[in-house]
């Protein structure tokens, strides 16, 4: 089977549509370009029940955003407020306990692996902790050695 990018398959099932049109059938068009059978009978169905416009390509839009704009805003100001004020023990965020701040707030849950997602939206990045700390004395570290 042939590896084809996406921007390629409009152009592949108007081409199915002309061979077939010429008399082709559908296996020796999917053999033709290394497709399944399966792929040119739907393509071929499509087009049949709705003409050209099933030949285009479809923008992928996926499932609705559950928090809109606004929600965004306010997790930011929420997250600004830090992790201690939300009750939790430590300064850190972490993604489980800023899916429990949106539970919280939005009543939405989302599975901990999509929250740098949301992150990433809103202008926040992953932060690594330093390896020394900001108030440490370089000074005092060096008489202490």
């Amino acid at each position: 089977m042939a590896i084809y990018k996406q921007s390629d398959y409009e152009a592949l099932r108007r081409r199915c549509v002309e061979l077939s049109q010429t008399g082709w059938q559908q296996a020796a068009i999917a053999q033709a370009f290394g497709l399944t059978q399966p792929w040119v009978s739907r393509t071929l169905k499509k087009y049949n029940q709705q003409g050209p416009t099933a030949l285009q390509e479809g923008k992928r839009t996926g499932a609705p955003a559950r928090l809109s704009t606004q929600q965004l805003s306010q997790l930011v100001s929420e997250l600004n407020k830090g992790a201690e004020h939300h009750g939790f023990s430590g300064v850190v965020w972490t993604r489980p306990r800023i899916n429990e701040v949106i539970r919280k707030l939005f009543g939405v849950s989302y599975d901990p692996s999509q929250i740098g997602r949301i992150l990433k939206k809103v202008g926040w990045s992953r932060q690594l902790p330093q390896c020394k700390a900001r108030q440490q004395d370089a000074q005092a570290v060096a008489q202490w050695r």
